[in-house]
């Protein structure tokens, strides 16, 4: 069994766990217009980093701006953050990196970045073996890479490796950048919202991009879970329907939560509440709320967290893992930034505001393209 002992997440709206859970608790709104021609030559939303601030903490890492890509230091950093509430030995045999990511270095690509550092880096075998690196770990690092599901499939992996007895720890980090890549690809499709994007709302019109890292520590041993809480089941599935368009039976995420729900041994009244994907694209929600009525879960409480802080590609199932974990440590139902008018074809119970809620087993749901979809479910001890 698997149980979580620490997490960390840095995004737009904050650079612990615990201050993003509060600002979500408080409404804050992350997603902000950005002007920035290097990246796209018009004005976009997205939620962004405050590099400034973080680069004041990123001095204590020890980790140089002409060693380490932005990304490269924000994902030590996390690591580092999580670690600090853990006996885990990041030197040691028994411990692995998973590192989950899109992207990944993408922004040296750039012809201004090439010289920055080893154009290898690109790779995202080589940026996840340099990172754990940093740490003296000496086992091949893990990189996973599968669209918008990476986070929660590397959090499934993970869990697998511990089950399996390979390992004693496993430090799964998530992070993607905004970068001009990135962003030229989702206006490409016409995806990208001009307001902070409406998970699951009637007048959604399309996703928010965000940039964050996230950091999950799993172990073997129950004994040293603060969190109190572990990994119980998880599962993924190709919907094989269309390159960016989900299935609209929603059967890749059907067939995901019903092998989770397999794998953990229960039932669907036994969930208490879904951290859905909610990307606010038309299909992308409507999909999710197809698999969730098939699942008779239309009454678990369901949430979004991607209308405060984005679509954060490979840290979103990542860092939304995390917040589910906050969410069930202070029995807090989170309320979903920017849905006010129901506009889905089920009747699923979007949460509308902040609520005490005893949560004791939970959902979580991530879909992307390439009919990616996965979903785990976690389990107060």
């Amino acid at each position: 069994m698997a149980y979580f002992l620490s997490t960390n997440i840095i995004s737009s709206i904050g650079f612990t766990s615990e201050e993003n859970f509060s600002a979500l608790k408080n409404g804050v709104i992350g997603i902000k217009p950005v002007s920035e021609p290097s990246l796209y030559p018009e004005d976009f939303m997205a939620a962004t980093i405050n590099r400034a601030a973080l680069k004041q903490k990123l001095i204590s890492i020890q980790a140089a701006e002409i060693d380490f890509t932005f990304l490269e230091r924000t994902m030590i950093y996390s690591i580092k953050q999580s670690l600090e509430n853990t006996n885990v030995d990041p030197k040691s045999k028994s411990t692995l990196f998973i590192i989950s990511t899109t992207k990944g270095n993408v922004d040296l690509l750039e012809k201004s970045k090439r010289h920055d550092v080893d154009p290898e880096r690109v790779a995202l075998w080589r940026m996840a073996e340099v990172i754990s690196s940093f740490f003296g770990n000496p086992n091949k690092a893990i990189c996973i890479s599968n669209a918008c599901i990476s986070g929660v499939l590397a959090l499934n992996t993970a869990a697998m490796y511990i089950n399996a007895d390979q390992y004693e720890n496993i430090i799964v980090c998530g992070g993607d950048i905004i970068s001009r890549f990135v962003v030229s690809g989702f206006m490409s499709f016409l995806s990208l919202s001009d307001e902070p994007c409406k998970p699951f709302d009637r007048d959604r019109n399309g996703l928010s991009l965000g940039e964050a890292a996230g950091t999950i520590i799993l172990s073997k041993n129950p004994s040293a879970s603060k969190q109190g809480i572990k990994f119980i089941g998880g599962a993924t599935a190709n919907d094989a329907n269309h390159i960016s368009g989900p299935s609209r039976t929603a059967e890749g995420s059907y067939i995901a939560i019903k092998k989770a729900m397999s794998e953990a041994g229960i039932s669907p009244g036994q969930i208490d509440h879904i951290s859905a994907h909610g990307t606010a694209t038309p299909y992308n929600d409507e999909m999710e709320s197809i698999a969730i009525s098939r699942h008779n879960l239309q009454d678990a409480a369901t949430n979004g967290i991607k209308g405060s802080v984005g679509h954060t590609l490979g840290a979103a199932g990542i860092i939304e893992t995390a917040i589910l974990l906050e969410e069930m440590r202070n029995n807090t139902l989170l309320k979903t930034s920017g849905y006010k008018n129901h506009g889905l074809s089920e009747q699923i119970n979007i949460s509308t505001e902040n609520s005490v809620l005893e949560l004791n087993t939970c959902l979580k749901m991530a879909s992307g393209f390439g009919g990616s979809n996965a979903a785990l479910i976690i389990q107060k001890i």
